[in-house]
């Protein structure tokens, strides 16, 4: 006969962060995890997932590469 207690060696699931009361739980549209940060909650997205929608823009020069030229004939 098995006993309906779990094993205690097996842990369980983990346990998903509560919010805090009066604020309704909202999940990334992306990925469906719990969303904490004002900024995440608002976009809809965790930083995860907006980075990979919106990945950042090339790097931009801010030096000149000067390369020696010949003059120009005729000035």
């Amino acid at each position: 006969m098995e006993s309906p207690e779990p094993f205690p060696d097996v842990p369980g699931p983990p346990a998903e962060p509560v919010p805090p009361p009066g604020r309704r739980p909202v999940r990334c549209a992306l990925c469906g995890r719990p969303l904490t940060g004002t900024d995440s909650r608002r976009a809809g997205l965790g930083p995860a997932c907006d980075a990979k929608l919106h990945p950042g823009g090339p790097g931009i020069r801010t030096r000149r590469h000067e390369v020696d030229q010949d003059p120009l004939p005729g000035i």
